[in-house]
């Protein structure tokens, strides 16, 4: 009796009768080494975009090698502490483009927005100029507790008239281009895709509804670390650059945990910059610009007044970015568009 129901039932709906002769297959090994839950496992995605980002820059150091032949190699002197206007735009601007263009490529074989990756949100230009303006005060703060304890001197004015607008303005470009690069680069897709990896292990391993942060709070360590470390081959930086730069990295992470962008870090690093370089004219890691407004130089032990590196060089530092901290604790309040890379995709299926 149960058999004739069922075969009548079966006969009644064709799409209940399709659905019982076809029954949908099984996932595949293979399918399960390559696509998880959330789409392409995010090891084969980091390797992917690593592969794709080292091929292009290949490529980019051919053309401009036969395009723009590199100078001779002289002796070392003074003067190579100082970056060029035409260095800062060139070394960071093609690589800036070629993580945007890998950047796209990796949403495309993802199927994500692009936007997830830190440069998406409804409150771009406002977070920006917040950075912008935060960014250049705390670094005043720094400068004007050096020079009142006697640790910096300001010697002369270098610029005057249209040059201090002229010159201030390409600087400040300038930065911004190396901002967008260095927080693009090390807080954008790779720190994106490692955090949903880890927060997939995770969930597996410790059945955690923390996966997310744990997920997210360990990737930001590991690359923080890795971008303190990777000062250590400028010349003139000093153990506290080194840390101070690892904290700004931790720093910049929270921004991007509480904002979902990188727009505030964006801001805040070009005008910090921006400040030493050409404003104060302090050495930035250890090294100088070309054409800025004040002429200074540090006085006395360099774990005080920072020495060839810089106020970043100082213990000072650590006070500031301690207050940094707070400022983003108080100004930039958690809300549904923080960072979160584990949520699903959103209509969106992966073939086998």
């Amino acid at each position: 009796m149960n058999t004739q129901t069922e075969d009548l039932a079966l006969h009644n709906n064709p799409v209940l009768a399709s659905s019982h002769q076809n029954p949908p297959p099984q996932s595949s090994t293979l399918r399960k080494i390559f696509i998880g839950k959330d789409g392409l496992r995010a090891g084969w995605s980091l390797l992917i975009f690593i592969a794709l980002f080292a091929a292009l820059m290949a490529a980019a150091g051919v053309v401009s090698h036969k395009l723009l032949p590199p100078a001779p190699k002289t002796a070392v002197t003074v003067t190579d502490r100082y970056i060029s206007l035409r260095s800062t735009f060139l070394d960071r601007s093609v690589p800036f483009l070629g993580i945007l263009l890998v950047t796209w490529i990796m949403s495309k074989i993802e199927r994500r927005p692009n936007a997830v990756y830190g440069l998406g949100g409804s409150r771009k230009l406002s977070h920006f100029f917040t950075g912008l303006a935060w960014g250049v005060t705390c670094l005043s703060l720094l400068v004007f507790a050096l020079w009142k304890t006697g640790l910096l001197v300001i010697d002369s004015r270098l610029l005057f008239g249209s040059d201090v607008i002229r010159y201030g303005t390409v600087w400040l470009l300038g930065f911004l281009i190396v901002a967008l690069l260095e927080e693009y680069l090390t807080r954008g897709y790779l720190l994106y895709t490692l955090t949903r990896g880890l927060a997939g292990f995770y969930k597996w391993a410790f059945k955690t509804c923390h996966s997310a942060a744990l997920g997210f709070w360990t990737a930001a360590l590991l690359f923080s670390v890795l971008f303190g470390l990777s000062h250590k081959g400028i010349p003139d930086e000093s153990p506290i650059g080194l840390l101070s730069a690892g904290l700004a990295s931790m720093i910049f992470c929270l921004s991007l945990w509480r904002t979902g962008s990188l727009w505030w870090a964006i801001g805040f690093h070009t005008s910090w910059d921006w400040a030493q370089s050409f404003l104060y004219g302090v050495a930035d890691s250890g090294s100088m610009v070309k054409f800025h407004l004040l002429a200074t130089h540090p006085v006395g032990k360099p774990i005080l007044s920072g020495g060839a590196t810089g106020p970043e060089g100082s213990i000072f530092v650590l006070a500031i970015l301690c207050l940094i901290v707070l400022i983003i604790l108080f100004t930039l309040p958690r809300t549904n568009q923080s960072y979160s890379p584990t949520l699903p995709l959103q209509q969106v299926s992966i073939e086998a």
